[in-house]
């Protein structure tokens, strides 16, 4: 064979095989950061200033505190409340994970009341410590359960998965439109993206409340939840998707799996993961969802509005996005119908 023909054939397998080799390569380096992202936020859970309640800071509460701290290896942000309701309003706006009082007409004993719905991981260590924080300090302590969790989640980690499905159903549902429902105009795909999200919230809830009974659910404040959150990542993808193309799923990855679910607060509660992760979680999706499901179900008249709003500047920064460059990605068409079809760069 001429070296002209030898060369020709060369370059060709070479480009016939150059995306398997990317391939290869990027699912390598992904599989290595999804690991190390998942290991080095939660395989080692620490506390970080972890607020308690406390409604007399004397001298015996003090002793105990400073010796549950040390076990801790944390700093214990101690707030002392003037009366037992402000104590417990404290507890419904997820302010402390645990309230430490003494026990009437009892100088040396002490009542301690964790709350494991503000955070079963963070009650979880708090308990374990506390027993020989109190014979450290020399006083009788007695443990108690304030705010429990429900009885079909003994762990604590039924949020972060069923908002882990939405999450990952949100964002492959638009990839599937993407590759089988690419002649979709743009409107036409968001109103898509819609309808299965809120048919895969209804079927979330239906699923983990009616069937298996893992957790009794506000039904419509956590089916809308779910339904934002599919909504969100779905458009997440499209805005990638008409940035990237056909490489969206990585960035749409990276940033919702990869990081967004180990921060979110869900499988280790926030306050035991590390920075800069626990500082990022709640202005990501997932940690947005996993906030308001958790206190729409645990603490459901103290809703906050920030994982509202979270969801609503994603979902809609995506949706511009992926408005803004597909008109400057597409030149003009001739007619109107043709101007508002959806379409990648080129690939």
């Amino acid at each position: 064979m001429p070296r002209r023909g030898v060369l020709r054939s060369t370059c060709d397998v070479f480009r016939r095989i150059m995306p398997a080799l990317v391939i290869t390569v990027i699912v390598a380096v992904a599989a290595g950061l999804f690991a190390g992202s998942y290991s080095f936020n939660l395989a080692h859970p620490t506390p970080h200033r972890v607020p308690v309640g406390t409604l007399m800071h004397d001298s015996v509460t003090e002793q105990f505190i400073t010796a549950w701290d040390d076990r801790l290896h944390t700093e214990l942000v101690v707030r002392v409340y003037p009366d037992e309701a402000s104590a417990l309003r404290a507890v419904d706006a997820q302010e402390v994970f645990a309230l430490v009082r003494k026990k009437a007409g009892l100088d040396h004993d002490l009542a301690l009341q964790l709350v494991p719905a503000a955070g079963a991981s963070v009650a979880r260590i708090l308990q374990q410590q506390a027993p020989a924080a109190a014979r450290a300090a020399g006083v009788s302590l007695h443990i108690t359960t304030l705010r429990p969790l429900q009885t079909g989640d003994p762990q604590g980690l039924a949020i972060f998965y069923l908002t882990l499905a939405a999450v990952v159903l949100g964002f492959i549902g638009a990839a599937q439109l993407s590759a089988h429902a690419g002649q979709l105009r743009l409107h036409e795909r968001v109103l898509a993206i819609a309808c299965y999200s809120a048919l895969g919230a209804l079927a979330i809830c239906a699923v983990v409340d009616w069937m298996l009974h893992v957790l009794d659910l506000p039904v419509v404040e956590s089916w809308a939840i779910l339904a934002f959150t599919m909504l969100t990542c779905g458009l997440v993808f499209t805005a990638f998707h008409v940035l990237v193309g056909r490489w969206a799923i990585l960035p749409t990855w990276l940033l919702l799996v990869m990081v967004g679910n180990p921060s979110s607060g869900g499988a280790v509660s926030s306050t035991l993961l590390p920075e800069p992760t626990r500082a990022l979680g709640r202005w990501l999706p997932p940690g947005a969802s996993v906030s308001a499901q958790h206190t729409a179900i645990y603490f459901n008249d103290h809703q906050y509005i920030t994982p509202f709003l979270t969801l609503a500047v994603w979902c809609t920064a995506a949706g511009t996005t992926a408005w803004i460059w597909r008109r400057r990605r597409c030149p003009a068409p001739a007619t109107a119908a043709a101007d508002d079809t959806f379409r990648a760069p080129a690939e």
